[in-house]
């Protein structure tokens, strides 16, 4: 499974928030979160890191908003889930279980899975991953209490931050496979 599957419950709630009420919105990232970590389970996998803290994040948010009722505004929900995301990325990185490595692994042949420079890999595409969920972070807490900030520069920087996520976690693998003298481990 790909790093953007295990975004999906993000990418529905984004969705969903827009056409619906935060409640619906983080009850159906929390069921979408919960459905992957049952499809990973089924086919004989582990649940990963990213999924079972999606899990926890949207249903703690979705019963928090179902019990205390918070008038949460767009940019107020998007930042507890934003800030959710960094801090289960930054928590992957402080066990040192960066949360790419799960996805990696299925795509790299058991021999290389504990090699340092397959970790210190993982370690950095981890790390990139963070900088764009602090980013968007920053971009939703601008738009919380910055309002001079215009919208478009806040969209164009989440924009332009996941672009460069997604184009560094397949273009820095691939330079570190060219950088391996052949027959040579990792």
């Amino acid at each position: 499974m790909s790093i953007l599957l295990g975004l999906a419950p993000f990418i529905a709630f984004f969705v969903v928030m827009r056409l619906s009420t935060p409640l619906i919105a983080l009850a159906a990232a929390a069921v979408i979160a919960a459905a992957l970590s049952a499809r990973g389970l089924a086919k004989g996998g582990s649940v990963k890191i990213l999924e079972l803290g999606s899990v926890l994040l949207f249903g703690l948010l979705a019963l928090y908003t179902w019990i205390a009722a918070p008038d949460w505004s767009v940019a107020g929900v998007r930042l507890a889930v934003d800030g959710g995301l960094t801090a289960i990325v930054l928590l992957s990185l402080a066990i040192r279980r960066p949360f790419t490595i799960q996805y990696a692994r299925e795509q790299t042949p058991p021999a290389f899975w504990h090699q340092p420079l397959f970790i210190r890999t993982n370690d950095i595409i981890t790390a990139v991953w963070a900088l764009y969920f602090l980013i968007c972070s920053l971009c939703d807490a601008a738009a919380l209490w910055v309002p001079a900030v215009p919208l478009w520069l806040e969209v164009a920087l989440s924009i332009g931050a996941l672009l460069g996520a997604i184009y560094f976690s397949s273009w820095y693998p691939a330079r570190i496979r060219r950088n391996i003298p052949r027959g040579a481990s990792a």
